[in-house]
């Protein structure tokens, strides 16, 4: 039997290299993809896998993507959307091309890689698993991030629509939803007393998670040990969710 195929994009650092390094351990072949070509490259050696550069805002490069994997090493079994960011701002002044850049990769990338890979599962009779990223902001929300809170609310359904969209085939989709992660989008956080605790106030467990965390997670529904699931958001967040009040 061939080895698997993961392929996980905004794999250059962090979460997404993390959710790699988790799956290589479970026996996938690992594809990482990222917008920073050389580093998403380094990357994937170290994990004796393969990088690409492609920027999840672009259809058309989503669509090269898997038409280069594919034809390198066929197609993927397991597909992890990580890719996204952020674009902090006051809600007045929020540009529509801000808003627009926000969703372009966070919600609209993640769709037509789902689509992209489901097809290729699909034409090749693979019960595969395709894992995206939300956020515990697609349930509660931050007023300077307002694209963002979107663009994960939006995953969250999506999730759901493509799980049942994708069941009749075996494919199952689910979602990971983190909170305060020890990532660089939090290290503006981390460098500020008084900004770290406030995120601690928030977080029953009392810490800040690690991207492996999420990564252990994420393989975790990618894999055997979790095939009766589909359609699901899990929220990876130290408690979070369930806080009723601080003090």
């Amino acid at each position: 039997m061939s080895q698997p195929i993961a392929l996980v994009t905004g794999a250059a650092q962090g979460i997404g290299y993390a959710c790699a390094e988790a799956l290589a351990e479970d026996g996938h072949k690992v594809i990482l993809a990222d917008l920073k070509g050389d580093a998403v490259i380094a990357a994937a050696e170290r994990l004796g896998g393969h990088g690409y550069a492609c920027d999840l805002g672009q259809p058309d490069q989503i669509a090269s993507l898997f038409d280069k994997i594919e034809a390198d090493h066929g197609p993927v079994s397991v597909l992890v959307n990580n890719a996204g960011l952020a674009v902090p701002g006051d809600f007045l002044e929020l540009s529509l091309d801000d808003w627009q850049t926000v969703l372009d990769v966070n919600l609209t990338g993640t769709f037509l890689a789902t689509q992209r890979a489901a097809k290729g599962m699909v034409a090749a009779g693979i019960e595969g698993a395709i894992v995206n990223m939300s956020s515990i902001n697609a349930q509660v929300a931050i007023p300077a991030i307002a694209s963002y809170c979107a663009s994960k609310g939006g995953v969250m359904q999506l999730t759901k629509a493509a799980a049942l969209a994708l069941a009749p085939h075996n494919i199952r989709v689910n979602a990971v939803g983190p909170g305060s992660i020890d990532t660089e989008m939090m290290a503006g956080v981390n460098a500020k007393p008084e900004a770290m605790a406030r995120v601690m106030s928030r977080t029953p467990l009392g810490r800040v998670g690690t991207p492996r965390e999420i990564g252990d997670v994420v393989a975790f529904l990618a894999g055997p040990k979790s095939s009766y699931i589909t359609g699901e958001t899990i929220y990876v967040d130290g408690g979070r969710l369930g806080l009723n009040y601080t003090v």
